[in-house]
């Protein structure tokens, strides 16, 4: 089992992370990758300032890897979270599993970006195209409920 997990502020190339996961291994058969991008919010936001507590974000991301790889029969995970200023169109997020079969590999890395976006110890500001700082992000109701699945 091969599990990375990096937070970063450089952008991340999401092939070569999959291909990197997979180079060598006969024994994969379902290679699922998600990527989160910054939109815009219909034109009003400039950009999101994500920050992070350092050593905590990776050592709770690595107990949530953890988890999955109890839960599901995955060969692998790399999971990538960015910080800092990220601009729409920007990647912040990906998640990369690996498994035998695809049931596994999908529901792993549903279980990852359902953690990632309600727990995950990371905050979010939104800088508004006026040039206003906008407020912190909160979780989604649509998100809490989605984690909750997994409870």
């Amino acid at each position: 089992m091969t599990t990375t997990i990096r937070i970063q502020s450089e952008p991340f190339d999401a092939a070569a992370e999959a291909t990197a996961l997979t180079a060598g291994r006969t024994d994969v058969g379902a290679v699922v990758t998600f990527t989160g991008l910054c939109r815009d919010e219909g034109g009003r936001l400039a950009a999101l300032e994500l920050e992070h507590y350092p050593g905590m974000a990776e050592a709770e991301i690595a107990r949530v890897a953890a988890e999955a790889e109890r839960r599901w029969p995955i060969l692998g995970q790399t999971i990538i979270h960015r910080f800092g200023r990220i601009t729409p169109g920007e990647s912040i997020v990906l998640v990369v599993t690996t498994s035998v079969h695809r049931q596994a590999a999908f529901e792993a890395a549903e279980f990852l970006m359902d953690y990632l976006k309600t727990q995950a110890p990371f905050w979010k500001r939104e800088h508004l195209r006026d040039g206003a700082a906008g407020s912190w992000v909160e979780a989604k109701d649509t998100d809490d409920a989605a984690a909750a699945r997994w409870r």
